[in-house]
Protein backbone atom coordinates (compact mmCIF):
# COMPACT_ATOMS: atom_id res chain seq x y z
CA UNK A 1 0.00 0.00 0.00
CA UNK A 2 1.38 3.38 -1.02
CA UNK A 3 1.75 5.89 1.84
CA UNK A 4 1.45 9.61 1.19
CA UNK A 5 1.50 12.64 3.44
CA UNK A 6 -1.70 14.59 4.04
CA UNK A 7 -2.32 17.44 1.65
CA UNK A 8 -2.15 20.10 4.38
CA UNK A 9 1.34 18.98 5.43
CA UNK A 10 3.00 19.16 2.03
CA UNK A 11 3.55 22.92 2.17
CA UNK A 12 5.26 22.89 5.60
CA UNK A 13 7.37 19.89 4.61
CA UNK A 14 8.52 21.66 1.46
CA UNK A 15 9.30 24.77 3.49
CA UNK A 16 11.44 22.83 5.99
CA UNK A 17 13.27 20.90 3.26
CA UNK A 18 13.86 24.13 1.33
CA UNK A 19 15.18 25.88 4.47
CA UNK A 20 17.63 23.05 5.22
CA UNK A 21 18.89 23.05 1.64
CA UNK A 22 19.49 26.82 1.78
CA UNK A 23 21.46 26.46 5.02
CA UNK A 24 23.69 23.83 3.36
CA UNK A 25 24.29 25.97 0.28
CA UNK A 26 24.88 29.35 1.91
CA UNK A 27 28.43 28.30 2.85
CA UNK A 28 29.16 27.16 -0.68
CA UNK A 29 31.18 29.63 -2.74
CA UNK A 30 32.26 28.92 -6.30
CA UNK A 31 33.99 31.19 -8.80
CA UNK A 32 31.64 30.22 -11.63
CA UNK A 33 28.29 29.23 -10.18
CA UNK A 34 25.89 30.85 -7.72
CA UNK A 35 23.93 27.76 -6.72
CA UNK A 36 21.41 29.31 -4.22
CA UNK A 37 19.75 31.61 -6.85
CA UNK A 38 19.41 28.58 -9.13
CA UNK A 39 17.80 26.64 -6.29
CA UNK A 40 15.35 29.52 -5.71
CA UNK A 41 14.37 29.75 -9.39
CA UNK A 42 13.95 25.98 -9.74
CA UNK A 43 11.94 25.57 -6.53
CA UNK A 44 9.47 28.34 -7.36
CA UNK A 45 9.20 27.07 -10.94
CA UNK A 46 8.41 23.48 -9.92
CA UNK A 47 6.24 24.19 -6.85
CA UNK A 48 2.58 25.05 -7.01
CA UNK A 49 1.72 28.69 -6.23
CA UNK A 50 -0.16 27.67 -3.09
CA UNK A 51 3.13 26.33 -1.66
CA UNK A 52 5.09 29.49 -2.42
CA UNK A 53 4.46 31.13 1.00
CA UNK A 54 6.12 28.15 2.69
CA UNK A 55 9.11 28.37 0.36
CA UNK A 56 9.46 32.11 0.94
CA UNK A 57 9.25 31.61 4.69
CA UNK A 58 11.79 28.79 4.52
CA UNK A 59 14.29 30.92 2.60
CA UNK A 60 13.88 33.87 4.98
CA UNK A 61 14.31 31.56 7.95
CA UNK A 62 17.50 30.12 6.45
CA UNK A 63 18.97 33.62 5.99
CA UNK A 64 18.02 34.67 9.51
CA UNK A 65 19.57 31.58 11.05
CA UNK A 66 22.68 31.96 8.91
CA UNK A 67 23.13 35.62 9.93
CA UNK A 68 22.56 35.09 13.67
CA UNK A 69 25.50 36.40 15.63
CA UNK A 70 26.72 38.75 12.90
CA UNK A 71 29.08 41.40 14.20
CA UNK A 72 27.87 44.24 12.00
CA UNK A 73 24.11 44.28 12.49
CA UNK A 74 23.62 47.28 10.18
CA UNK A 75 25.38 45.59 7.25
CA UNK A 76 23.53 42.36 7.95
CA UNK A 77 20.14 44.14 7.94
CA UNK A 78 21.00 45.99 4.74
CA UNK A 79 22.02 42.77 3.01
CA UNK A 80 18.89 40.98 4.20
CA UNK A 81 16.56 43.71 2.96
CA UNK A 82 18.25 44.37 -0.37
CA UNK A 83 19.11 40.79 -1.26
CA UNK A 84 17.72 37.99 0.90
CA UNK A 85 14.19 39.23 1.58
CA UNK A 86 13.55 40.94 -1.73
CA UNK A 87 15.11 38.39 -4.11
CA UNK A 88 12.61 35.58 -3.53
CA UNK A 89 9.69 37.97 -3.99
CA UNK A 90 11.11 39.37 -7.23
CA UNK A 91 11.86 35.92 -8.63
CA UNK A 92 8.38 34.68 -7.71
CA UNK A 93 6.78 37.66 -9.43
CA UNK A 94 8.85 37.10 -12.59
CA UNK A 95 7.95 33.40 -12.74
CA UNK A 96 4.25 34.15 -12.20
CA UNK A 97 4.34 36.69 -15.04
CA UNK A 98 6.33 34.44 -17.39
CA UNK A 99 3.94 31.53 -16.88
CA UNK A 100 1.33 33.57 -18.69
CA UNK A 101 3.63 33.48 -21.73
CA UNK A 102 3.96 29.69 -21.76
CA UNK A 103 6.85 29.08 -19.33
CA UNK A 104 6.87 25.41 -18.28
CA UNK A 105 9.21 23.25 -16.21
CA UNK A 106 10.20 20.94 -19.05
CA UNK A 107 13.26 20.38 -21.27
CA UNK A 108 11.79 17.94 -23.77
CA UNK A 109 12.19 20.16 -26.82
CA UNK A 110 14.86 22.71 -27.84
CA UNK A 111 12.16 25.39 -27.78
CA UNK A 112 11.39 24.51 -24.15
CA UNK A 113 15.08 24.77 -23.22
CA UNK A 114 15.45 28.13 -24.93
CA UNK A 115 12.28 29.45 -23.27
CA UNK A 116 13.33 28.24 -19.82
CA UNK A 117 16.88 29.57 -20.00
CA UNK A 118 15.68 32.89 -21.38
CA UNK A 119 13.31 33.12 -18.41
CA UNK A 120 16.19 32.33 -16.02
CA UNK A 121 18.38 35.03 -17.58
CA UNK A 122 15.58 37.60 -17.54
CA UNK A 123 14.72 36.76 -13.94
CA UNK A 124 18.36 37.05 -12.89
CA UNK A 125 18.62 40.44 -14.61
CA UNK A 126 15.43 41.80 -13.02
CA UNK A 127 16.41 40.46 -9.60
CA UNK A 128 19.91 41.93 -9.73
CA UNK A 129 18.68 45.25 -11.06
CA UNK A 130 15.96 45.48 -8.40
CA UNK A 131 18.35 44.66 -5.59
CA UNK A 132 20.84 47.26 -6.84
CA UNK A 133 18.14 49.89 -7.09
CA UNK A 134 16.94 49.09 -3.56
CA UNK A 135 20.50 49.19 -2.27
CA UNK A 136 20.97 52.56 -3.95
CA UNK A 137 17.99 53.94 -2.05
CA UNK A 138 19.35 52.79 1.29
CA UNK A 139 23.05 53.42 0.71
CA UNK A 140 23.70 55.72 -2.28
CA UNK A 141 27.45 55.22 -1.99
CA UNK A 142 27.00 51.57 -3.05
CA UNK A 143 25.25 52.40 -6.30
CA UNK A 144 28.27 52.19 -8.59
CA UNK A 145 29.32 48.90 -7.08
CA UNK A 146 25.80 47.48 -7.47
CA UNK A 147 25.46 48.68 -11.05
CA UNK A 148 28.76 47.06 -11.85
CA UNK A 149 27.44 43.71 -10.67
CA UNK A 150 24.43 44.09 -12.99
CA UNK A 151 26.55 44.26 -16.08
CA UNK A 152 29.38 42.14 -14.70
CA UNK A 153 30.07 38.81 -13.17
CA UNK A 154 27.24 38.60 -10.61
CA UNK A 155 24.49 38.45 -13.20
CA UNK A 156 26.28 35.76 -15.21
CA UNK A 157 27.12 33.72 -12.10
CA UNK A 158 23.47 33.76 -11.03
CA UNK A 159 22.40 32.66 -14.51
CA UNK A 160 25.06 29.93 -14.52
CA UNK A 161 23.71 28.70 -11.19
CA UNK A 162 20.24 28.34 -12.73
CA UNK A 163 21.80 26.70 -15.77
CA UNK A 164 23.36 24.04 -13.53
CA UNK A 165 20.79 23.43 -10.79
CA UNK A 166 17.39 23.90 -12.52
CA UNK A 167 17.85 21.01 -15.03
CA UNK A 168 18.90 18.75 -12.14
CA UNK A 169 15.72 19.64 -10.24
CA UNK A 170 13.55 19.10 -13.33
CA UNK A 171 15.24 15.75 -13.94
CA UNK A 172 14.66 14.70 -10.32
CA UNK A 173 11.03 15.85 -10.06
CA UNK A 174 9.43 15.94 -13.51
CA UNK A 175 11.48 13.99 -16.09
CA UNK A 176 13.56 11.24 -14.45
CA UNK A 177 15.80 9.22 -16.75
CA UNK A 178 15.10 5.60 -17.60
CA UNK A 179 17.14 2.80 -16.09
CA UNK A 180 18.81 1.93 -19.37
CA UNK A 181 19.72 5.57 -19.90
CA UNK A 182 21.29 5.76 -16.42
CA UNK A 183 23.33 2.61 -17.06
CA UNK A 184 24.57 3.85 -20.44
CA UNK A 185 25.51 7.27 -19.02
CA UNK A 186 27.43 5.76 -16.08
CA UNK A 187 29.37 3.42 -18.37
CA UNK A 188 30.31 6.26 -20.68
CA UNK A 189 31.30 8.39 -17.68
CA UNK A 190 33.57 5.60 -16.46
CA UNK A 191 35.33 5.01 -19.77
CA UNK A 192 35.15 8.49 -21.35
CA UNK A 193 34.41 11.23 -18.86
CA UNK A 194 36.75 10.24 -16.02
CA UNK A 195 39.87 9.98 -18.27
CA UNK A 196 39.07 13.39 -19.75
CA UNK A 197 38.56 14.83 -16.27
CA UNK A 198 41.93 13.46 -15.17
CA UNK A 199 43.59 15.12 -18.17
CA UNK A 200 41.89 18.42 -17.38
CA UNK A 201 43.03 18.29 -13.75
CA UNK A 202 46.60 17.73 -14.87
CA UNK A 203 46.33 20.76 -17.17
CA UNK A 204 44.95 22.89 -14.31
CA UNK A 205 48.08 22.20 -12.23
CA UNK A 206 50.39 22.96 -15.12
CA UNK A 207 51.95 26.28 -15.92
CA UNK A 208 50.01 28.90 -17.96
CA UNK A 209 48.40 28.95 -20.45
CA UNK A 210 47.28 25.32 -19.93
CA UNK A 211 44.86 26.10 -17.05
CA UNK A 212 42.97 28.52 -19.28
CA UNK A 213 42.80 25.92 -22.03
CA UNK A 214 41.54 23.36 -19.52
CA UNK A 215 38.40 25.39 -18.79
CA UNK A 216 37.69 25.61 -22.50
CA UNK A 217 38.40 21.92 -23.16
CA UNK A 218 36.06 21.03 -20.29
CA UNK A 219 33.19 21.81 -22.66
CA UNK A 220 34.18 19.03 -25.07
CA UNK A 221 32.88 16.14 -22.90
CA UNK A 222 29.81 18.21 -22.03
CA UNK A 223 28.93 18.62 -25.70
CA UNK A 224 29.76 14.96 -26.36
CA UNK A 225 27.45 13.79 -23.58
CA UNK A 226 24.76 16.21 -24.76
CA UNK A 227 24.89 14.69 -28.24
CA UNK A 228 24.95 11.07 -27.08
CA UNK A 229 22.76 11.21 -23.96
CA UNK A 230 20.57 14.29 -24.40
CA UNK A 231 20.16 17.17 -21.99
CA UNK A 232 20.42 14.83 -18.99
CA UNK A 233 23.85 13.74 -20.18
CA UNK A 234 24.87 17.38 -20.60
CA UNK A 235 23.80 18.18 -17.03
CA UNK A 236 25.59 15.10 -15.67
CA UNK A 237 28.81 16.02 -17.48
CA UNK A 238 28.63 19.66 -16.36
CA UNK A 239 28.17 18.66 -12.71
CA UNK A 240 30.99 16.09 -12.76
CA UNK A 241 33.47 18.20 -14.71
CA UNK A 242 32.89 21.39 -12.75
CA UNK A 243 32.67 19.57 -9.42
CA UNK A 244 35.99 17.87 -10.04
CA UNK A 245 37.68 21.03 -11.21
CA UNK A 246 36.35 23.05 -8.25
CA UNK A 247 37.46 20.44 -5.73
CA UNK A 248 40.90 20.16 -7.29
CA UNK A 249 41.48 23.93 -7.49
CA UNK A 250 39.85 24.95 -4.20
CA UNK A 251 42.92 26.87 -3.17
CA UNK A 252 42.33 29.30 -6.01
CA UNK A 253 38.62 29.87 -5.26
CA UNK A 254 39.19 33.48 -4.29
CA UNK A 255 40.22 34.33 -7.85
CA UNK A 256 36.94 34.67 -9.66
CA UNK A 257 37.14 34.32 -13.45
CA UNK A 258 36.73 37.31 -15.68
CA UNK A 259 33.39 38.36 -17.14
CA UNK A 260 34.44 37.10 -20.58
CA UNK A 261 35.07 33.63 -19.16
CA UNK A 262 31.67 33.61 -17.44
CA UNK A 263 30.00 34.73 -20.66
CA UNK A 264 31.75 31.93 -22.52
CA UNK A 265 30.54 29.37 -19.99
CA UNK A 266 27.00 30.73 -20.17
CA UNK A 267 26.88 30.52 -23.95
CA UNK A 268 28.53 27.10 -24.05
CA UNK A 269 26.31 25.67 -21.29
CA UNK A 270 23.19 27.01 -22.99
CA UNK A 271 24.30 25.50 -26.29
CA UNK A 272 24.97 22.15 -24.59
CA UNK A 273 21.47 22.00 -23.11
CA UNK A 274 19.86 23.02 -26.40
CA UNK A 275 21.96 20.41 -28.24
CA UNK A 276 20.96 17.76 -25.70
CA UNK A 277 17.26 18.61 -26.00
CA UNK A 278 17.53 18.53 -29.79
CA UNK A 279 19.28 15.14 -29.60
CA UNK A 280 16.51 13.80 -27.35
CA UNK A 281 13.82 15.15 -29.68
CA UNK A 282 15.58 13.58 -32.67
CA UNK A 283 15.76 10.20 -30.94
CA UNK A 284 12.10 10.37 -29.95
CA UNK A 285 11.20 11.29 -33.51
CA UNK A 286 13.30 8.38 -34.81
CA UNK A 287 11.58 5.98 -32.42
CA UNK A 288 8.15 7.24 -33.44
CA UNK A 289 9.17 6.97 -37.08
CA UNK A 290 10.39 3.42 -36.53
CA UNK A 291 7.11 2.50 -34.85
CA UNK A 292 5.12 4.10 -37.67
CA UNK A 293 7.26 2.33 -40.28
CA UNK A 294 6.69 -0.98 -38.51
CA UNK A 295 2.96 -0.31 -38.47
CA UNK A 296 3.02 0.66 -42.14
CA UNK A 297 4.98 -2.46 -43.01
CA UNK A 298 2.44 -4.54 -41.12
CA UNK A 299 -0.41 -2.75 -42.88
CA UNK A 300 1.30 -3.26 -46.26
CA UNK A 301 1.73 -6.95 -45.51
CA UNK A 302 -1.94 -7.21 -44.61
CA UNK A 303 -2.90 -5.30 -47.76
CA UNK A 304 -0.69 -7.57 -49.87
CA UNK A 305 -2.32 -10.58 -48.25
CA UNK A 306 -5.77 -9.16 -48.93
CA UNK A 307 -4.78 -8.36 -52.50
CA UNK A 308 -3.59 -11.94 -53.01
CA UNK A 309 -6.80 -13.25 -51.48
CA UNK A 310 -8.93 -10.98 -53.68
CA UNK A 311 -6.93 -11.99 -56.73
CA UNK A 312 -7.40 -15.66 -55.88
CA UNK A 313 -11.12 -15.13 -55.35
CA UNK A 314 -11.36 -13.33 -58.70
CA UNK A 315 -9.48 -16.18 -60.37
CA UNK A 316 -11.86 -18.71 -58.84
CA UNK A 317 -14.82 -16.65 -60.01
CA UNK A 318 -13.44 -16.53 -63.55
CA UNK A 319 -12.79 -20.27 -63.49
CA UNK A 320 -16.30 -20.87 -62.23
CA UNK A 321 -17.65 -18.66 -65.02
CA UNK A 322 -15.64 -20.56 -67.62
CA UNK A 323 -16.85 -23.87 -66.20
CA UNK A 324 -20.42 -22.64 -66.43
CA UNK A 325 -19.81 -21.51 -69.99
CA UNK A 326 -18.35 -24.90 -70.81
CA UNK A 327 -21.29 -26.66 -69.20
CA UNK A 328 -23.85 -24.50 -71.01
CA UNK A 329 -22.00 -24.98 -74.31
CA UNK A 330 -21.98 -28.75 -73.82
CA UNK A 331 -25.69 -28.79 -72.97
CA UNK A 332 -26.53 -26.66 -75.99
CA UNK A 333 -24.43 -28.84 -78.24
CA UNK A 334 -25.84 -32.09 -76.91
CA UNK A 335 -29.48 -31.20 -76.36
CA UNK A 336 -30.29 -28.39 -78.79
CA UNK A 337 -27.91 -29.60 -81.48
CA UNK A 338 -29.29 -33.15 -81.39
CA UNK A 339 -32.87 -31.90 -81.40
CA UNK A 340 -32.17 -29.69 -84.42
CA UNK A 341 -30.60 -32.65 -86.18
CA UNK A 342 -33.63 -34.80 -85.35
CA UNK A 343 -36.02 -32.14 -86.64
CA UNK A 344 -34.02 -31.78 -89.85
CA UNK A 345 -34.03 -35.57 -90.33
CA UNK A 346 -37.79 -35.76 -89.88
CA UNK A 347 -38.28 -32.88 -92.31
CA UNK A 348 -36.21 -34.70 -94.90
CA UNK A 349 -38.26 -37.86 -94.39
CA UNK A 350 -41.45 -35.86 -94.78
CA UNK A 351 -40.33 -33.90 -97.85
CA UNK A 352 -41.89 -36.40 -100.32
CA UNK A 353 -45.28 -36.32 -98.64
CA UNK A 354 -45.16 -32.52 -98.31
CA UNK A 355 -44.33 -32.19 -101.99
CA UNK A 356 -47.21 -34.53 -102.92
CA UNK A 357 -49.49 -32.44 -100.78
CA UNK A 358 -48.32 -29.25 -102.47
CA UNK A 359 -46.47 -28.01 -99.35
CA UNK A 360 -42.94 -28.02 -100.68
CA UNK A 361 -42.55 -24.36 -99.67
CA UNK A 362 -43.18 -25.37 -96.04
CA UNK A 363 -40.31 -27.85 -96.25
CA UNK A 364 -38.02 -25.20 -97.70
CA UNK A 365 -39.03 -22.68 -95.02
CA UNK A 366 -38.43 -25.18 -92.22
CA UNK A 367 -35.01 -26.05 -93.63
CA UNK A 368 -34.07 -22.36 -93.84
CA UNK A 369 -35.16 -21.83 -90.23
CA UNK A 370 -33.19 -24.85 -89.11
CA UNK A 371 -30.08 -23.62 -90.96
CA UNK A 372 -30.44 -20.21 -89.36
CA UNK A 373 -30.85 -21.81 -85.93
CA UNK A 374 -27.79 -24.02 -86.48
CA UNK A 375 -25.72 -20.96 -87.42
CA UNK A 376 -27.01 -19.08 -84.36
CA UNK A 377 -26.24 -22.03 -82.09
CA UNK A 378 -22.77 -22.32 -83.61
CA UNK A 379 -22.07 -18.63 -82.93
CA UNK A 380 -23.40 -19.00 -79.41
CA UNK A 381 -21.21 -22.04 -78.79
CA UNK A 382 -18.16 -20.22 -80.11
CA UNK A 383 -18.97 -17.29 -77.84
CA UNK A 384 -19.40 -19.50 -74.79
CA UNK A 385 -16.46 -21.84 -75.31
CA UNK A 386 -14.69 -21.86 -78.70
CA UNK A 387 -13.61 -25.37 -79.55
CA UNK A 388 -10.63 -24.05 -81.49
CA UNK A 389 -9.12 -22.73 -78.21
CA UNK A 390 -9.25 -26.16 -76.61
CA UNK A 391 -8.28 -28.13 -79.68
CA UNK A 392 -5.59 -26.00 -81.36
CA UNK A 393 -4.44 -23.49 -78.72
CA UNK A 394 -4.46 -19.72 -78.30
CA UNK A 395 -2.42 -18.78 -81.36
CA UNK A 396 -4.65 -20.74 -83.75
CA UNK A 397 -7.79 -19.41 -82.04
CA UNK A 398 -6.60 -15.83 -82.61
CA UNK A 399 -5.52 -16.47 -86.19
CA UNK A 400 -8.39 -18.50 -87.63
CA UNK A 401 -11.04 -18.69 -84.96
CA UNK A 402 -14.38 -16.96 -84.43
CA UNK A 403 -12.75 -13.56 -83.89
CA UNK A 404 -11.55 -13.43 -87.48
CA UNK A 405 -14.95 -14.68 -88.69
CA UNK A 406 -16.71 -11.96 -86.69
CA UNK A 407 -14.54 -9.18 -88.12
CA UNK A 408 -14.69 -10.56 -91.66
CA UNK A 409 -18.47 -10.78 -91.57
CA UNK A 410 -18.64 -7.13 -90.43
CA UNK A 411 -16.26 -6.02 -93.19
CA UNK A 412 -13.42 -5.11 -90.81
CA UNK A 413 -9.85 -5.94 -91.88
CA UNK A 414 -8.05 -8.04 -89.27
CA UNK A 415 -4.29 -7.46 -88.80
CA UNK A 416 -2.58 -9.88 -86.41
CA UNK A 417 1.01 -9.91 -85.12
CA UNK A 418 1.98 -12.75 -82.75
CA UNK A 419 5.41 -12.79 -81.12
CA UNK A 420 6.74 -15.28 -78.63
CA UNK A 421 5.50 -18.67 -77.52
CA UNK A 422 1.79 -18.70 -76.61
CA UNK A 423 1.37 -22.46 -76.39
CA UNK A 424 2.77 -23.05 -72.90
CA UNK A 425 0.73 -20.38 -71.11
CA UNK A 426 -1.43 -21.44 -68.19
CA UNK A 427 -5.17 -21.81 -68.75
CA UNK A 428 -6.19 -18.64 -66.86
CA UNK A 429 -3.89 -16.48 -68.98
CA UNK A 430 -4.96 -18.11 -72.25
CA UNK A 431 -8.64 -17.65 -71.48
CA UNK A 432 -8.14 -14.04 -70.33
CA UNK A 433 -6.18 -13.13 -73.48
CA UNK A 434 -8.80 -14.69 -75.71
CA UNK A 435 -11.75 -13.13 -73.88
CA UNK A 436 -10.37 -9.57 -73.85
CA UNK A 437 -9.50 -9.80 -77.56
CA UNK A 438 -12.97 -11.20 -78.24
CA UNK A 439 -14.60 -8.35 -76.29
CA UNK A 440 -12.48 -5.71 -78.03
CA UNK A 441 -13.34 -7.11 -81.47
CA UNK A 442 -17.04 -7.24 -80.54
CA UNK A 443 -16.97 -3.59 -79.45
CA UNK A 444 -15.24 -2.63 -82.69
CA UNK A 445 -17.86 -4.39 -84.78
CA UNK A 446 -20.86 -3.09 -82.84
CA UNK A 447 -19.90 0.50 -82.08
CA UNK A 448 -16.70 1.74 -83.71
CA UNK A 449 -17.71 1.82 -87.40
CA UNK A 450 -14.08 0.93 -88.08
CA UNK A 451 -12.49 -0.55 -91.17
CA UNK A 452 -9.38 -2.01 -89.53
CA UNK A 453 -8.70 -3.89 -86.30
CA UNK A 454 -5.05 -4.46 -85.35
CA UNK A 455 -3.89 -6.92 -82.69
CA UNK A 456 -0.33 -7.47 -81.47
CA UNK A 457 0.44 -10.12 -78.85
CA UNK A 458 3.91 -10.40 -77.33
CA UNK A 459 4.96 -13.14 -74.92
CA UNK A 460 8.32 -12.97 -73.19
CA UNK A 461 10.21 -12.26 -70.00
CA UNK A 462 10.47 -8.91 -68.26
CA UNK A 463 12.80 -8.54 -65.28
CA UNK A 464 12.97 -12.32 -65.05
CA UNK A 465 9.19 -12.74 -65.04
CA UNK A 466 7.01 -14.17 -67.79
CA UNK A 467 4.67 -11.50 -69.20
CA UNK A 468 2.10 -11.23 -71.99
CA UNK A 469 1.48 -7.84 -73.63
CA UNK A 470 -1.54 -7.04 -75.84
CA UNK A 471 -1.88 -3.99 -78.07
CA UNK A 472 -5.31 -3.61 -79.77
CA UNK A 473 -6.30 -0.71 -82.05
CA UNK A 474 -9.09 0.25 -84.38
CA UNK A 475 -9.61 3.24 -86.66
CA UNK A 476 -13.19 3.91 -85.60
CA UNK A 477 -14.98 6.79 -83.91
CA UNK A 478 -13.62 6.06 -80.39
CA UNK A 479 -15.67 5.71 -77.24
CA UNK A 480 -17.81 8.78 -77.77
CA UNK A 481 -18.82 10.72 -74.63
CA UNK A 482 -18.89 7.73 -72.29
CA UNK A 483 -16.40 6.93 -69.59
CA UNK A 484 -14.74 3.56 -69.90
CA UNK A 485 -16.03 0.96 -67.59
CA UNK A 486 -18.93 2.99 -66.24
CA UNK A 487 -21.67 2.02 -68.61
CA UNK A 488 -21.96 5.42 -70.27
CA UNK A 489 -21.42 6.25 -73.95
CA UNK A 490 -21.66 3.99 -76.90
CA UNK A 491 -18.78 1.69 -75.98
CA UNK A 492 -18.36 2.22 -72.25
CA UNK A 493 -20.67 -0.52 -70.99
CA UNK A 494 -20.18 -3.89 -69.38
CA UNK A 495 -17.69 -5.07 -72.00
CA UNK A 496 -14.85 -2.84 -70.85
CA UNK A 497 -15.67 -3.51 -67.23
CA UNK A 498 -15.51 -7.24 -67.93
CA UNK A 499 -12.09 -6.78 -69.48
CA UNK A 500 -10.91 -4.78 -66.47
CA UNK A 501 -12.16 -7.48 -64.11
CA UNK A 502 -10.38 -10.24 -65.97
CA UNK A 503 -7.11 -8.31 -66.22
CA UNK A 504 -7.22 -7.26 -62.56
CA UNK A 505 -7.91 -10.83 -61.46
CA UNK A 506 -4.56 -11.87 -62.94
CA UNK A 507 -2.74 -8.87 -61.45
CA UNK A 508 -2.35 -7.13 -64.80
CA UNK A 509 -2.88 -3.57 -66.03
CA UNK A 510 -5.16 -2.13 -68.70
CA UNK A 511 -4.69 1.27 -70.39
CA UNK A 512 -7.13 2.93 -72.78
CA UNK A 513 -6.16 5.73 -75.13
CA UNK A 514 -8.87 7.52 -77.10
CA UNK A 515 -8.20 9.82 -80.01
CA UNK A 516 -9.82 11.03 -83.21
CA UNK A 517 -8.16 8.15 -85.06
CA UNK A 518 -9.76 5.45 -82.94
CA UNK A 519 -9.26 3.55 -79.70
CA UNK A 520 -6.18 1.80 -78.41
CA UNK A 521 -6.11 -0.73 -75.58
CA UNK A 522 -2.86 -1.89 -74.01
CA UNK A 523 -2.82 -4.79 -71.57
CA UNK A 524 0.05 -6.29 -69.61
CA UNK A 525 -0.49 -9.65 -67.89
CA UNK A 526 1.79 -11.74 -65.69
CA UNK A 527 1.83 -15.34 -66.87
CA UNK A 528 3.14 -18.73 -65.87
CA UNK A 529 3.72 -22.04 -67.58
CA UNK A 530 1.00 -24.48 -68.51
CA UNK A 531 -0.48 -26.18 -65.49
CA UNK A 532 0.13 -29.91 -65.18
Amino acid sequence: MRLSSPTWSRGPLLGVLYCVTWLLLLNYVAPQWMIPPGLRFGALLLARPRHWPWLIAGEWAAHLMFRIGSVDETAWLHHFITNDAAAVLVVGGCIAALRRFGLKATLRMPEDVARLLAAALLTAFVNTLFCCALSNLIHPQMALQSLGSVIGSELLREYLGSLLIVPIMIMAVREPPERQEITRTLLEALFVLLPILALLLVMLKSSPPLPGFARILALVPVLLFAFRNGWRGAVFAMVLINGGMMAFTRADMHQFPATESLLFLAVAGTGALVLGAASDALRRSSRRLSVQNARLEGANRRLDQLARQLSEVARRNLRTEEQQRRYVAAELHDELGQNLTAIQTRVKLAQTRLREAGLSDVSTSINDILAHMRAAVRRLLNSLRPTVLDEFGLARALEDGPIRDLLKTAGVAYHLDLRGNLQDLDEDTRITVYRVVQEAATNTVRHAMASHFMLRVLSGKRNGRRMVALDMRDDGVGLGSGTPGTGGGRRGGHGLQSMRDRVTALGGTLRIHISENGTRLRILLPASGREA
